[in-house]
């Protein structure tokens, strides 16, 4: 059991929770694995997706690549909405996007979506729709492919804040661009933080978004292995590394923290070879880490299912959300797959 918020942790305590553990693959899995909960429609086969996000009404609703593993080329609906026991409903967006990527659903169940590639005058955009498909705000300019106040070259994620402020993650090749762009909700530019590095406040690969209760905002800073915390100013306060090397993470109304791991992996980095290193964590293995984000403590580990992660750049639940009973559900890029994960 997490901890309850009146509980009081002295800043020793504390400091000591948010450090990894000896063994960071060592906790328990509580958790049942279903692979084959959605109910697709006839003639259809999921693709990959890194995107799936649970509504106020219990609607499970997934942004997969059209079957493979992009939608450039394909006349599918990638946006599909299934009820709460895996039954398909409908679908809409074809072609729209060429690689869905971060998801959103808002507290008005607004739809988010973020292309994150750049291609055919398509991608770069941050997209805004309600529950039927309808556009009701674009951030970004299709098939720019540039980093200014209103454009991306390689958005990852989006998040909308209670009050409607929103913020978006920019970067998905490392030693690039990594920023944190935030925005009103009219999609009015505000402000932008971040510089491309591994020191504090630094970013690389900011692949992911979440807030908690207290309205920080938890940045998956994938190529650093770790997650670093800011206010709503970019003002860091916290750095951990106990939920390994992030590319999805959620906190639910309660702030428990899930975070989904699909790279991490013990390949030797060398010199001058930029992919060489790419998932470099020696001692962490793949999987889904469920913890606190009030207190920084790992409570559970759901490992990967890949027997040579070292074989492959990603795989096991790179998206993540959770219902609010708790229910899992990983949207997997590899195994083309969403899964759900009950206790």
């Amino acid at each position: 059991m997490l901890l309850k918020a009146s509980y009081i942790i002295s800043p020793t305590l504390m400091q000591a929770m948010a450090a990894p553990a000896a063994d960071p693959n060592g906790y328990p899995n509580p958790y049942k694995t279903d692979t084959s909960f959605f109910k697709l429609p006839a003639g259809r086969t999921m693709g990959s997706s890194s995107s799936v996000a649970v509504d106020s009404k219990g609607n499970i609703w997934i942004a997969d690549r059209c079957g493979v593993n992009s939608c450039s080329d394909s006349p599918l609906d990638p946006i599909m909405q299934f009820d709460a026991r895996g039954n398909f409903i409908k679908a809409f967006g074809g072609g729209m996007f060429n690689f869905p990527h971060g998801f959103y659903i808002d507290a008005r169940d607004n739809i988010w979506v973020v292309d994150e590639r750049v291609d055919g005058g398509k991608g770069g955009t941050v997209t805004k729709m309600d529950q039927n498909g309808k556009v009701l705000l674009t951030i970004g300019k299709a098939g720019t492919g540039t980093s200014t106040h209103d454009t991306f070259s390689e958005p990852n994620a989006v998040l909308v804040a209670p009050n409607g402020t929103i913020f978006v993650s920019e970067g998905h090749t490392n030693d690039k661009i990594s920023r944190v762009v935030k925005y009103d909700a009219n999609g009015k530019y505000i402000k932008e933080w971040g510089t491309t590095g591994g020191g504090a406040g630094q970013l690389n690969v900011p692949h992911t978004l979440a807030m908690d209760s207290k309205g920080r905002l938890f940045v998956g800073d994938r190529w650093n292995n770790r997650i670093q915390i800011y206010d709503q100013d970019g003002k860091l306060l916290d750095s951990w590394k106990q939920f390994g090397r992030p590319s999805g993470v959620y906190i639910d109304a309660k702030d428990n923290l899930y975070v989904a791991d699909s790279e991490s992996r013990t390949n030797p980095v060398i010199a001058g070879d930029r992919r060489s290193g790419y998932g470099h964590n020696p001692g962490w293995k793949r999987g889904i880490r469920v913890g606190s984000a009030r207190t920084g403590q790992v409570v559970a580990f759901i490992p990967d299912t890949e027997p040579n992660p070292d074989r492959g750049a990603t795989s096991g639940a790179e998206g993540i959300w959770a219902d609010k009973n708790g229910v899992i559900y990983g949207a997997q890029v590899q195994q083309k797959a969403v899964v759900r994960y009950t206790k």
